[in-house]
């Protein structure tokens, strides 16, 4: 079976998150995954499974804008419409250990209802 490339471990990563199709995300992770966004530190496989997998059933659309690939990560722009119309673009890094997915951190990007700006509520 050949080796596919980040760019379609992605690709493959975010079809399965829309698709509510853990299966795929579960091979695809290593062990020590970790994930880190503005609401996670560093969280582990179990605790993303807990927190985070259930928002995949939320989107009604997510597409992947555009790839960098650099080493052994990748830098990810991609578009996201929620099923209340919410729409927004966030950026993540990926990195990669032995052709499968070793950490993700999330980068924010703006919301959008109907074409006009949602302002998030601050950390605290």
């Amino acid at each position: 079976m050949p080796v596919k490339s980040r760019s379609d471990l992605i690709r493959s990563y975010f079809a399965a998150y829309r698709a509510n199709d853990r299966s795929v995300i579960e091979a695809v992770l290593t062990g020590d995954f970790t994930f880190t966004s503005p609401y996670d530190d560093a969280i582990g496989r179990a605790t993303y499974f807990a927190r985070c997998w259930p928002n995949s059933t939320l989107f009604k659309s997510i597409a992947v804008e555009r790839i960098c690939e650099d080493g052994n990560g990748a830098f990810v722009l991609y578009r996201c419409e929620t099923l209340d119309g919410k729409v927004f673009r966030n950026t993540e890094l990926h990195s990669f250990q032995d052709g499968r997915l070793h950490s993700v951190e999330v980068y924010f990007g703006a919301t959008y209802k109907d074409g006009v700006f949602v302002p998030q509520q601050p950390l605290s």
